[in-house]
């Protein structure tokens, strides 16, 4: 549970570090990745209540390695790389990926009570259509 926690953490700080390298020519963007950032908010909101209802000591962690790499990845990129929208989208990626392998890994992994399983079931699932969205919106803006 602690490993989903801190990956949407990680996903907090990678949304609100493309928020704010995006000009005002992409502010949709910055709107759907404020959505996404909300909602991993509230996915440690209601996985840190889990924890903390199964008795498991909840210490407060640093990121995680691979939300760091992740970060300093957009910080490269932003160095060297474009600020269009498609470059922009193509940031995320790697972060929607490793959020995506956390959640099956956690599903997939038979630890779970029944509640925590529902639970991350649906965040998987939000987490799944945010991904879903950035690609479609990714691969549409690799078309113009």
């Amino acid at each position: 549970m602690q490993e989903l926690i801190e990956i949407n953490k990680d996903w907090v700080a990678g949304f609100e570090k493309l928020i704010a390298d995006i000009s005002d020519e992409n502010a949709d963007l910055k709107t759907v990745f404020e959505q996404y950032a909300q909602q991993s908010r509230l996915n440690v909101q209601a996985l840190s209540a889990l924890a903390n209802s199964a008795t498991a000591t909840y210490v407060e962690a640093d990121k995680s390695v691979t939300g760091t790499l992740h970060r300093a990845w957009i910080d490269i990129k932003s160095l060297f790389g474009g600020s269009d929208r498609a470059s922009i989208l193509s940031e995320a990626e790697p972060g929607e990926d490793a959020i995506k392998k956390a959640y099956n890994d956690a599903l997939n992994g038979n630890e779970l009570a029944y509640d925590a399983q529902q639970i991350i079931h649906s965040q998987a699932q939000d987490i799944n259509a945010a991904h879903d969205k950035i690609k479609a919106l990714r691969d549409a803006a690799q078309k113009l």
